[in-house]
């Protein structure tokens, strides 16, 4: 049997309406509020990761000179909805 998590409490003063929403879920779903709020933190946690790793990627990219050309992408952005939209850039 794995050794129990350790735990700690976070507090968070939240506007009452949010507050009031996370109740109400709880009551929905028959879980605790403790439940929502970490289902939502550790969802936001993993969203913010993934924005810090795609950013990384990105100014990676940006070092090593694989970039779009601003004006290929305006032109493919105003063809758009044409009756000749132009491919993506590349």
């Amino acid at each position: 049997m794995a050794p129990p998590l350790k735990t700690r409490s976070v507090t968070a003063h939240v506007p009452v309406e949010l507050a009031e929403k996370v109740d109400e879920l709880a009551e929905r779903l028959e879980r605790s509020r403790n439940w929502i709020v970490k289902q939502a933190l550790c969802a936001w946690i993993e969203q913010e990761e993934e924005r810090v790793r795609l950013t990384r990627e990105a100014l990676a990219d940006v070092d090593n000179g694989r970039v779009i050309d601003h004006q290929a992408v305006q032109a493919w952005a105003d063809s758009l909805g044409t009756d000749s939209p132009l491919p993506v850039p590349r």
